[in-house]
């Protein structure tokens, strides 16, 4: 089945917005309490967002066969690199 390629890119973009608005509130709750976690939330966010955006900039057909799908790698290892250094500090 072929989507039309309007339709990917509306989608693409909606995901990439949604991706930068949650990056945007971490980096809020980052501002008012100087927690690392949120700070790296908000890089994470950032980095799911470039991945959701590329394929439609650089219009790239299949995303799981492209070297931008290690971006959404990248955002979720530091995501959990985050939550295990807050974890690890408290004991």
């Amino acid at each position: 089945m072929r989507v039309d390629p309007t339709i990917l890119g509306f989608f693409g973009g909606a995901l990439t917005l949604g991706f930068l608005v949650a990056a945007a509130f971490f980096l809020k709750f980052w501002r008012r309490t100087r927690d690392p976690l949120f700070l790296s939330f908000a890089a994470a966010f950032t980095l799911l967002a470039a991945n959701q955006a590329a394929p439609v900039v650089f219009n790239i057909p299949r995303e799981d066969q492209a070297p931008v799908y290690l971006l959404r790698l990248a955002g979720f290892g530091l995501i959990i690199w985050a939550i295990l250094r807050k974890n690890l500090k408290r004991s």
